[in-house]
């Protein structure tokens, strides 16, 4: 009868794989990269301006580049520093690239900021002694027109 009882429990067994444990470690999972990855970003997060063919510039990701950032109301901010104007961006500029062969600064301007404010600090890095600018845009999203009704 013994033998019996163990057929009976072995039928009523289910070979189905329970995936829920591993859909919830994913989904956790999910939700931590989707609020660390934009902790990661360097410096100010800005809305940048939107043109058709960016070009690229990997170089603007590394853990070393230096990156100026302009926000909408004029705040200019070399990596986590708050500059209060242009000409105090010079000397911190100066200081960061003296031992670097590759004189190289990248600008993210905030798409609604003053032209003028991204020109004095184009001004600025340049009296510097920087040989490279590099103006960070975004590609365009499809369908999207800038200038009001296709």
């Amino acid at each position: 009868m013994a033998a019996k009882d163990k057929k009976v429990k072995s039928a009523n067994m289910s070979s189905n794989i329970n995936v829920t444990p591993m859909v919830d470690v994913m989904l956790v999972l999910l939700i931590i990269f989707m609020v660390i990855t934009p902790m990661l970003q360097k410096g100010r997060s800005v809305d940048l301006a939107q043109t058709n063919n960016p070009i690229q510039m990997p170089d603007a990701d590394k853990e070393d580049a230096l990156v100026v950032a302009i926000t909408h109301n004029g705040d200019i901010f070399f990596g986590d520093d708050k500059m209060p104007d242009p000409e105090t961006l010079t000397p911190k500029v100066k200081e960061r690239l003296s031992n670097r062969p590759e004189k190289r600064i990248f600008i993210k301007a905030d798409a609604y900021t003053k032209y003028k404010n991204v020109v004095e600090v184009v001004d600025a890095v340049r009296a510097a002694g920087v040989d490279q600018v590099g103006l960070l845009t975004e590609r365009r999203k499809v369908g999207s027109f800038a200038g009001g009704n296709e």
